[in-house]
């Protein structure tokens, strides 16, 4: 191509969206120098930002100019002031949230590919995946299935927290003995300091900072920031590109695709970007006031989260002043006997964890931990639809908490907080635990847990499988990622789960993001 010819806004690849599963495809369809490829993301650049990159700090991000801030529609059973924390950064929610670094179950993986026909995302197939992804401090001969040489850094988290040490201590006393993440066995019950992706200087190692800040000045890569995407373009069904703005008010800029698009917004914007390009449920779309290029009735439903309760503690001695991430130790447990994977997951974390407790009256200090049982599979399914066709309104998030009909969400939950009580009543934490702030001991029967735990209640900002693939005619996605009833369009990220997975999600999002590259460059 001539100089005269050349196009600075197209691209081989396009992929928009530079969240944890949109930096690793952008980065590995890069490797080849004979393709150009463009990585579109609404937010800033996270260079040079501390308050993103020094993970320690990320609880600041929440509400903050990095957070679209979606709230939820008005919840029948659950908590209708939770707000679904979403970056608007580069590295998404891997330079947003914590950085809880879990390979996902063997039961999970195979559950995608034997129940929702996902062909190929076995954990045969997909942990040689993560192990190219990851440098892990485990590797070496005692671990083989650990990588030694990918973008992303994993460690371990020092046992520098005494209250957290003595939690541990109490777990096994409850039952849930110290326990090694990440070996490949599933841990059903159990416990241990998380392991995390982190540098050792304390910077996240986010799928921005380990896939593209290396390779952003690559000549074949474009990182293009602050462009927000309006719709996808297409020439009859095929995808041939994206229209952006650069302000809210913007004039509309094309950025083509002459190969493919991927798309990676997230498991919110995602089905709401195809819906307001005319893929996604027809009635929906026509009352919304857009043009139907695909009815796929699957668009932003089957949304799925991990809601989380909180129950917390005044401690005795002073809590630490420092940590990796201030929610350092994962405890998992199986309420439903026989199972494969664990029903119960909590978090413990180091800070006072009151944002949805003090509104409802629930006293609150600062010296204070706290466990947060949450649903590992729950059953409720919510949807993401659009508020209207103006690609500014944020898009009605409605996950219809504990809305199952059997009531399994609540009765997980309620017995989390059983089991969290249990634990802490243990001797081990007699030097340590103080007195129950909320819900308070006072409160133990059932229907008053669950009235508790329904207005309390927050999500540990994990929601999936609103664009999820499958051989279902409702799947909007095959398993090779790409958009039923298109050409030249795939989506890679966490709305193409087809079930939620047993543990943090974050570590199997940017394996999404690998596998997508492998199947656009026939590495597969």
């Amino acid at each position: 191509m001539s100089p005269d010819s050349f196009d600075p806004d197209s691209f081989d690849y396009v992929v928009v969206g530079g969240g944890s599963a949109g930096c690793a495809a952008a980065a590995r369809l890069s490797e080849d120098p004979s393709v150009r490829v463009a990585l579109v993301e609404a937010g800033p650049d996270d260079r040079a930002v501390p308050e993103v990159l020094q993970l320690n700090r990320w609880m600041e991000l929440l509400e903050s100019g990095y957070d679209w801030d979606y709230p939820v529609e008005p919840q029948a059973s659950g908590n209708s002031f939770l707000r679904h924390a979403r970056a608007r950064v580069l590295g998404g929610c891997s330079s947003h949230n914590s950085c809880i670094a879990f390979w996902p179950p063997r039961e999970d993986l195979d559950g995608w590919e034997r129940k929702f026909g996902a062909t190929g995302w076995n954990a045969a197939t997909m942990w040689p995946i993560l192990k190219r992804l990851e440098t892990n401090e485990d590797a070496g001969p005692a671990a083989p299935h650990h990588g030694d040489s990918g973008p992303v850094h994993l460690m371990n988290v020092p046992a520098n927290d005494p209250c957290g040490v003595a939690l541990l201590a109490a777990a096994a006393e409850a039952g849930l003995p110290t326990s090694t993440f990440n070996t490949g066995t599933t841990v059903t019950r159990g416990a241990n300091f998380f392991q995390i992706n982190r540098q050792a200087d304390g910077t996240r190692a986010s799928s921005s900072v380990s896939y593209i800040h290396p390779i952003v000045d690559r000549e074949n890569f474009t990182l293009l920031t602050g462009l927000r995407a309006k719709r996808l373009l297409f020439d009859g069904t095929r995808c041939t590109g994206v229209e952006v703005v650069d302000n809210q008010f913007g004039q509309a800029r094309a950025i083509t695709a002459e190969r493919e698009l991927v798309l990676s917004s997230g498991a919110i914007d995602t089905p709401k970007l195809l819906m307001l390009s005319g893929i996604g449920p027809a009635d929906h779309l026509r009352a919304s006031g857009v043009d139907v290029l695909v009815d796929s009735r699957g668009v932003g439903l089957n949304l799925q989260d991990h809601p989380e309760g909180v129950i917390s503690w005044v401690a005795k001695q002073p809590m630490p002043t420092d940590s990796t991430q201030w929610w350092e130790i994962g405890i998992f447990d199986m309420v439903d006997e026989g199972l494969d994977r664990p029903d119960l997951m909590m978090h413990y974390g180091s800070v006072p964890f009151d944002m949805h407790t003090v509104r409802q009256g629930y006293p609150t200090q600062e010296n204070v931990f706290c466990l947060t049982p949450n649903v590992t599979h729950a059953r409720s399914r919510g949807t993401v639809r659009l508020r209207s066709r103006d690609f500014r309104d944020k898009p009605m998030v409605d996950p219809r908490y504990f809305s199952d009909p059997e009531g399994y969400d609540i009765r997980i939950m309620t017995v989390g907080i059983r089991r969290a009580r249990d634990i802490v009543a243990q001797p081990a934490l007699a030097d340590w635990a103080g007195e129950e702030l909320f819900p308070g001991p006072g409160t133990v029967a059932d229907a008053d847990l669950a009235d508790y735990i329904r207005a309390t209640h927050n999500t540990v900002y994990h929601p999936v499988g609103t664009a999820a693939m499958g051989s279902a005619d409702d799947a909007p996605v095959d398993a090779e990622l790409r958009v039923k009833g298109t050409e030249g369009l795939r989506v890679a990220d966490a709305s193409v789960f087809p079930e939620h997975i047993s543990v943090n999600p974050n570590i199997t999002v940017m394996m999404i993001g690998e596998r997508c590259a492998d199947l656009l460059t026939g590495s597969v």
